[in-house]
């Protein structure tokens, strides 16, 4: 697959152009090598009724596009539900079925999407590093069946400390929400920790694997 490009802003349709183009050329592949309604395999690490704005924006971008489920494209939708060791079961079940290719919306889905499959093709989002997650070789080259765009999220998060201090000066004390079953978001905590020390902050973890857990 093609090039692993950075991206600055938060889940929007702008910021799915790209994944939506590497799915779309993918099943331009397909729709060249068979006239069959195109499989799309959705890999999802949360709650399958968390209605996230790039679950939206996919499911908008490809009814503009003309890409209509049920008429020409197929979607088989699997969740984890927060549980990490379900995904490579669901990864190997979306395999099984003989999707055309599989959408990750986070850095667990597509690492078990990686390893269920070295042939289907693969496009992530909502990953914070790629690289150090070992899901591509590099941006520039990612290698294999995998593709997407990354938030940049670890490099950022110093920064957004940073800007906080900035806006108040005051600040010593700083609560940061994560989720330790997903390596990004692990990263980042990481990330946090040496920024936080620099910018003498005491940071407190807060951990939250799951949405409802958050209250």
């Amino acid at each position: 697959m093609k090039v692993v490009r950075r991206q600055w802003s938060v889940v929007s349709k702008s910021v799915l152009c790209f994944s939506l183009g590497a799915v779309l050329f993918a099943l331009a592949a397909h729709a060249q090598q068979e006239a069959k309604v195109a499989k799309i395999g959705c890999l999802g690490f949360r709650s399958a009724s968390d209605r996230s704005p790039g679950r939206e924006a996919f499911k908008e971008e490809f009814r503009v596009l003309g890409h209509l489920e049920g008429k020409n494209i197929v979607i088989e939708r699997r969740s984890a539900e927060g549980k990490l060791d379900r995904l490579p079961g669901l990864a190997d079940e979306l395999v099984r079925l003989k999707v055309d290719v599989i959408v990750a919306p986070s850095t667990p889905s597509a690492l078990a999407a990686k390893n269920a499959t070295k042939t289907i093709p693969i496009v992530f989002y909502d990953v914070s590093d790629p690289v150090a997650a070992g899901l591509v070789d590099s941006l520039p080259r990612p290698g294999g069946n995998i593709t997407g765009i990354t938030d940049i999220g670890a490099v950022l998060v110093g920064k957004r400390l940073e800007l906080l201090k900035e806006t108040m000066p005051k600040l010593s004390r700083v609560a940061l929400l994560w989720n330790p079953q997903d390596a990004g978001s692990a990263l980042q905590w990481k990330e946090s920790q040496l920024a936080a020390r620099e910018l003498a902050l005491q940071l407190y973890s807060m951990e939250v694997s799951r949405a409802d857990k958050g209250s």
